[in-house]
């Protein structure tokens, strides 16, 4: 598969992520406000519980009171302690020491009407005779509020109003994000364009330029040449950027047995005119290598990592590259890259530093070639002493 295939690709690529970030915080801020909303409904309904059962346990407690005024009244050994299908009850003394219990939840507090513990509702009544000794008695009955909250009814709502806010939330992400979508293909478009229209001049400019006959020109005009040359070899960089940008993926792949060495060779005479433009001494260590690749598509590496070794480099710095089996490196004595801002230099359309120009899609280029042939790809920088790249096959 093409590498620039990618170019296709790439803006789908980042709309998805940024389509899949946002939904993602979408769902999680849903989710908060449906808990939320959940705690509250669960308060009103707690709170309508116990208005609701309140009457209710009004009503078991006089019940209660009527079979302890008949065991007062009529006691006798062997008596049983009253007991009811709908309720469990105790009873305690003036001294809040319980005298007797059916109840299941255990930890009583004599000093609140009406409260919920561990899934019990509690009732405490002062009685006004105090019948087989007992001052508190207490009315124990299920806590159903948490069974409402989780009826067939609730979670059926809850769940549909869930899948409204995430459709809700999908159509609004697919609405914000049509703008960045339309501006991005119009910039991918206008890229396409301007490399369709640098052909024929680039091509013009850089034959006339090795057509001239330096020999017998004057010393004046030939500096002036040498500038028209580097600024011609630099546009035809930027040109077979974007011409692999816009038509990589229509081009036809060759991969081939391609000798490093020598194809390093050919693009450093290439740069060279750039290099002395600034001063810069290239150090070559060159030994025998080869790589399994499309030729263009290691050239369109190589260059882009010299041009921008030579671009960020100050006068008078150097460019140390070093080539052997399996291994390639470029080291440049530049202004270096801030270690937060390494995870995105190869980011599409990024760019660190201002002083310079370009589009922001070499490095994108280089990472995009080398993840389709598993070259493994390393920066080390530091800000003030340069930046080595190296590359593993």
């Amino acid at each position: 598969m093409s590498v620039l295939k990618n170019r296709d690709t790439s803006l789908l690529e980042s709309e998805k992520k940024t389509f899949h970030s946002f939904l993602l915080l979408y769902t999680i801020f849903s989710l908060v406000i449906l808990i939320f909303s959940g705690v509250l409904y669960y308060k009103t309904q707690k709170e309508l519980m116990f208005e609701r059962q309140n009457s209710n346990l009004k009503n078991y407690s006089s019940k209660l009171i009527k079979k302890l005024e008949v065991m007062h009244n009529n006691f006798y050994n062997g008596i049983k302690y009253p007991r009811f299908k709908k309720f469990n009850s105790a009873i305690y003394d003036s001294s809040e020491k319980l005298i007797f219990s059916t109840l299941k939840e255990k930890n009583v507090n004599l000093n609140s009407t009406i409260y919920n513990i561990n899934n019990k509702i509690h009732y405490i009544r002062l009685l006004n005779s105090f019948y087989l000794g007992a001052m508190y008695i207490v009315i124990e009955i299920e806590d159903d509020t948490l069974k409402h909250l989780f009826s067939a009814d609730v979670i059926v709502f809850g769940l549909i109003l869930f899948f409204i806010l995430i459709t809700a939330g999908y159509f609004l992400a697919k609405l914000m994000l049509k703008p960045m979508r339309n501006s991005l293909h119009l910039l991918d478009r206008f890229i396409k364009d301007t490399t369709h229209e640098l052909n024929t001049p680039v091509t013009s400019i850089m034959t006339n330029v090795e057509m001239i006959d330096r020999d017998i020109m004057a010393k004046k005009n030939l500096k002036k040449l040498r500038r028209i040359e580097v600024a011609a070899k630099t546009i035809s960089n930027i040109y077979e950027d974007l011409t692999f940008v816009a038509l990589g993926n229509k081009t036809q792949v060759k991969d081939e047995v391609v000798d490093l060495k020598l194809l390093l060779k050919e693009r450093i005479e290439f740069f060279r005119t750039l290099a002395d433009s600034k001063n810069i001494k290239i150090e070559c260590d060159l030994y025998p290598s080869s790589i399994m690749i499309d030729k263009m598509k290691i050239s369109r590496v190589i260059d882009n990592l010299l041009s921008n070794a030579i671009k960020y480099n100050k006068n008078g710095g150097f460019i140390k590259i070093y080539a052997k089996k399996n291994l390639f490196y470029i080291e440049d004595s530049g202004i270096g890259i801030k270690s937060e801002h390494i995870g995105e230099i190869c980011n599409r359309y990024s760019r660190f530093n201002d002083s310079e120009g370009g589009f922001g899609i070499g490095l994108s280029i280089v990472l995009a070639i080398t993840k389709e042939y598993d070259i493994d790809i390393k920066f080390n920088s530091k800000v003030g002493k340069g930046t080595k790249v190296t590359l593993k096959w």
